[in-house]
């Protein structure tokens, strides 16, 4: 059984079933995003004031 296993792994581990690998190419980010990223970076800082707030008043 383990001669098995061995020639198998060693047939399905050959170059001759691996696919050649393509880069992946960047997209463009879309105008939607980049609004929602905006208001999260707005909501971060927002946030992050609101907590400086609270932890200076105690």
């Amino acid at each position: 059984m383990r001669r098995l296993i061995v020639a198998l792994a060693t047939v399905f581990a050959s170059p001759t079933f691996a696919d050649s690998f393509d880069r992946p190419i960047p997209q463009a980010q879309s105008a939607t995003a980049e609004f929602w990223y905006a208001v999260a970076c707005i909501a971060l800082i927002a946030f992050m004031i609101a907590v400086q707030t609270l932890v200076s008043r105690r």
